[in-house]
């Protein structure tokens, strides 16, 4: 998301980039290449033209003028403006309910069966024990679908009854939950494919029933000012508490995050960012604001390292480091945890100041998946102890891995060479020669 707004905010901010005075004229130019850009991205117009009229507002003033880093002070106050925009800072879910209830609205498609799981999932790593409920009795399937997914992440769920209505529904959800001493409700309701008098209707008497601490409007990114103009109507019938993006990883444009919240008032909480069930982050404004201005993310790169890596594991394999006891099942073990960040463009992608340059890097990502699936055809034994692979070995590693003869020998020749440089550096950050030449990066 935002990869062509950030292209284009990077080349309107680059024309200060070399003046050491901006004058009036010097500024005003560079802002009417920001207007283009947020309108390419299909900001929502009336949210363009406060933005840059507060940045405007800041840039004439001596803040700027007077500078002796332009340049600097631009991208602060373009920075500061967009962080506004984008909502201040991030926005918790209220759990002060006993139970407390989470309420999802939206239309159909909009991936709201699906994020209530996320929600869950997220809340269970979070220690809540959540209970998941639907009362979409509309859409075939839609229950099932919503049972299936709790049961994959291993929480309960309250099915309906034959004839049951959505608010007869909520009412024995309301009640299971409180009785077996569930800390939050997640209700998925109904959804159209558009917004219509029954919906409404239907949602408000199941929000006036459970009294939700959150009332959470699910809305695709990949409809632009569309998905603002949904946000907008549910706000104004139902009332909402925030906004969960999803399919923000197919929208590179990135306009309904910019406008939501300058349209509805309603912050957005999370953002769906693809389809795997832990696939939900949490909306951080600021965050967000240094990723579309190019400056990375690395706050978000931690935390996600901290959720995939095993603690435990990382200071086991520390001490093998140490004593130079690394094998081959330990580089699988690695392998496996940094496939959990994704991919290594989504990990550079972070990362400042490299944008579209990622595209130009040499990354293999084949190598990765080969050089596994090379090490997984192999025994324990032979993992442990690589120097027992001969040649009818490597023949029969190749054949089970899809591979050839060539490239086990290449991964065990590279395994070896990584080993000379541990006991070289002493240093598992003293091998970047190696990861260079092994994995493609």
């Amino acid at each position: 998301m935002f990869e062509n707004l950030t292209e284009r905010l990077e080349k309107a901010l680059s024309g200060f980039k070399d003046r050491g005075k901006l004058s009036a004229e010097d500024i005003k130019k560079g802002l009417r290449e920001i207007r283009l850009a947020l309108l390419e991205a299909d900001v929502n117009y009336k949210v363009v033209k406060d933005f840059l009229q507060r940045v405007e507002n800041r840039a004439l003033s001596s803040e700027v003028l007077e500078s002796l880093t332009p340049f600097q002070q631009m991208v602060k106050i373009v920075y500061d403006e967009l962080v506004e925009t984008l909502g201040g800072k991030a926005s918790g879910l209220n759990l002060t309910g006993k139970p407390s209830v989470i309420l999802l609205a939206g239309l159909q498609g909009s991936g709201k069966t699906t994020t209530a799981a996320k929600l869950a999932k997220y809340l269970k790593k979070k220690g809540h024990n959540p209970l998941l409920c639907s009362t979409d009795i509309y859409r075939p399937a839609a229950i099932d679908q919503l049972r299936i997914l709790s049961e994959k992440i291993e929480l309960p769920f309250v099915s309906a009854t034959p004839q049951e209505k959505a608010l007869e529904i909520a009412e024995r959800a309301l009640k299971i939950a409180k009785d077996s001493g569930r800390d939050v409700l997640i209700v998925d309701t109904a959804g159209r494919l558009h917004i219509d008098e029954a919906l409404m209707e239907e949602l408000k008497a199941i929000k006036d029933f459970l009294k939700p601490q959150e009332v959470l409007l699910v809305a695709d990114a990949m409809m632009g000012q569309d998905a603002v103009n949904v946000a907008q109507t549910f706000q104004e019938r139902v009332g909402l508490t925030g906004i969960i993006l999803t399919k923000v990883e197919g929208d590179a444009r990135g306009g309904a995050a910019f406008s939501i919240k300058e349209v509805t008032g309603c912050p957005i909480k999370f953002l769906g960012i693809g389809e795997k069930l832990d696939a939900l982050e949490v909306f951080h404004p600021e965050r967000l604001a240094s990723r579309i201005l190019g400056m990375g993310d690395i706050l978000t790169l931690v935390e996600k390292a901290q959720e995939a890596f095993d603690i435990k594991k990382a200071r086991e394999l520390e001490k093998k480091l140490k004593k130079l006891q690394f094998d081959l099942e330990d580089l699988r073990e690695q392998l496996q945890q940094m496939k959990k960040l994704g991919s290594i463009k989504d990990i550079l992608s972070f990362l400042p100041g490299l944008g579209k340059k990622i595209d130009n890097l040499p990354i293999n990502e084949k190598e990765i998946h080969k050089m596994e699936a090379i090490i997984n055809s192999m025994t324990p034994q032979e993992r442990r102890n690589p120097h027992i692979i001969n040649a009818s070995r490597k023949r029969r590693i190749a054949k089970g891995s899809g591979t050839t003869v060539q490239d086990v020998n290449k991964l065990l020749k590279s395994f070896e060479e990584m080993k000379t440089l541990m006991k070289q550096f002493k240093s598992p950050g003293k091998m970047h020669g190696f990861l260079r030449r092994f994995m493609g990066v």
